[in-house]
């Protein structure tokens, strides 16, 4: 479907214009410390779920990230392989994954993608785990707690980026992948809640990611960057800059638009052994930050 079927592209840059122009930066803004090529690039942990928490912080280093994304129940480490990580995790656990990212000089800024309950108690549970580890943002798709999430985050100052997956021909009732729909539901609300922008699932869904991000423009929460071999639903991770996903332009999109959020690399493909391809991801965002200079 073409992008200026859902709602022609100049209305909806003409509303994401009005929005409210209150930066997006939390209390707990990223260090500049942790940008590579102009950016907080790093991994989303997903990308190497076939390994535990700690070696999935041990690749990213070695990919070049400075920062990490996390998701919830990945296994802790070979040595507690039947520890679940997630917000429901003891101090001890919490302070093991944050011992562990001081010894590869490296920050988590994001967790992922995660329900959130619209009971406030069990909602805090999750905001908090948040606040403790240093979090910057929360990434989920529960638009039915939209109101429990937007009272969390003014509460603890953590923002919330709505994610999408692809489209589902057979499933009318899931809407996050269309970027108007996602903006239908932020734009009225606290600034800090906004779009945690899957590129490659726009691609999947046959849509440009730079139409999409300029429909989504001052809600870009963080991002989950994605080169595809091709448009659709079949297409798989690539290095940047060797797919249809048009990385460069996208780029220079989020730099014009002042981002200060997390690119997660989530490489799905060649899973077992994908490190030299995120790495070169991660290589090419340093490269573009280099020219761009």
């Amino acid at each position: 479907m073409l992008l200026n079927k859902i709602i022609p592209v100049g209305a909806c840059c003409l509303a994401a214009a009005l929005l409210p122009r209150t930066s997006l930066l939390a209390e707990n803004a990223i260090p500049d410390e942790y940008k590579t090529g102009g950016f907080f690039i790093g991994c989303q942990a997903y990308t190497f779920n076939h390994f535990t928490v700690f070696e999935a912080i041990e690749k990213t280093s070695r990919a070049g990230g400075k920062v990490i994304e996390f998701f919830p129940g990945q296994k802790l480490s070979k040595v507690e392989p039947d520890v679940v990580w997630d917000h429901h995790a003891s101090s001890e656990t919490i302070q093991k994954v944050k011992d562990k990212l001081a010894q590869f000089h490296l920050k988590a800024v994001n967790y992922g993608v995660v329900q959130v309950p619209q009971e406030e108690a069990q909602a805090r549970v999750l905001f908090q785990f948040a606040k403790t580890l240093g979090l910057r943002a929360i990434t989920t798709e529960s638009v039915d707690a939209i109101d429990t999430i937007e009272k969390m985050v003014k509460e603890y100052d953590i923002l919330v980026g709505f994610h999408d997956h692809p489209r589902r021909p057979n499933d009318a009732n899931y809407k996050m992948w269309d970027p108007n729909y996602v903006l239908s539901v932020v734009k009225d609300r606290d600034p800090r809640i906004g779009s945690c922008a899957d590129t490659g699932h726009w691609v999947r869904s046959n849509l440009k990611p730079v139409d999409c991000l300029r429909i989504l423009k001052g809600r870009i929460i963080s991002s989950h960057l994605k080169d595809l071999n091709e448009m659709g639903s079949n297409a798989h991770d690539l290095p940047y800059g060797t797919g249809v996903s048009d990385v460069p332009a996208i780029l220079q999109e989020l730099k014009d638009q002042g981002f200060a959020g997390n690119i997660s690399i989530e490489y799905e493909y060649h899973m077992e052994d994908s490190l030299p391809e995120v790495a070169q991801c991660i290589g090419f965002v340093r490269g573009y930050g280099v020219g761009k200079q």
